[in-house]
């Protein structure tokens, strides 16, 4: 399996529940994260955070499974197509 560029979505419902967990997932997975972005909503104590992600399939199911695990955490990814020889 190669590995493809993509995305990740994370939604988080309540930031100072799962912002511990999120952070332990995303710095053990450090090495697929090429790019972060997170924007934080203080007053309603919610968060979006994006990934830009180099990984395999196999590798980006491990990430998103352990971060859908995390009470009140919502993701979304994706990973490009792989190219035909």
């Amino acid at each position: 399996m190669s590995e493809r560029l993509g995305f990740v979505g994370i939604l988080v419902e309540d930031r100072a529940r799962a912002n511990e967990a999120i952070q332990r997932i995303l710095a053990d997975h450090a090495e697929l994260i090429v790019a972060r972005l997170g924007i934080p909503n203080v007053r309603e104590q919610t968060s979006v955070i994006t990934l830009v992600v180099r990984a395999t399939t196999d590798a980006l199911g491990r990430l998103t499974g352990k971060l859908g695990m995390v009470d009140g955490v919502q993701v979304k990814s994706a990973l490009g197509k792989e190219k035909q020889a």
